[in-house]
């Protein structure tokens, strides 16, 4: 194995990481900035008001889009492991 394969299989393990984690983030982000948004108009500043809302809205995104996620690290998995032994020359 070189090293343009380490970097390969480098470059393809953090987009798989940034295409499965990226609508969680999303989510909590726009959560997170809604909630901040409705403690300024309102003038509420309790801390712990923003984490019940994340809480939910990420437990939904799981529940609609935990298939597809795990379906991607399966199929990468997969790859990775079947390519093996084309990368240690067997």
């Amino acid at each position: 194995m070189d090293q343009d394969t380490v970097i390969t299989l480098s470059t393809q393990a953090l987009a798989l990481t940034l295409k499965i984690a990226l609508p969680l983030l999303l989510v909590g982000l726009l959560i997170g900035l809604a909630v901040s948004v409705f403690q300024a108009v309102t003038q509420i500043q309790e801390q712990t008001l923003s984490f019940i809302p994340k809480v939910l809205a990420l437990a939904g995104v799981l529940m609609v889009g935990g298939p597809w996620m795990l379906g991607e690290l399966l199929n990468y998995t997969t790859e990775l492991w079947l390519s093996i032994p084309d990368m240690v020359g067997g």
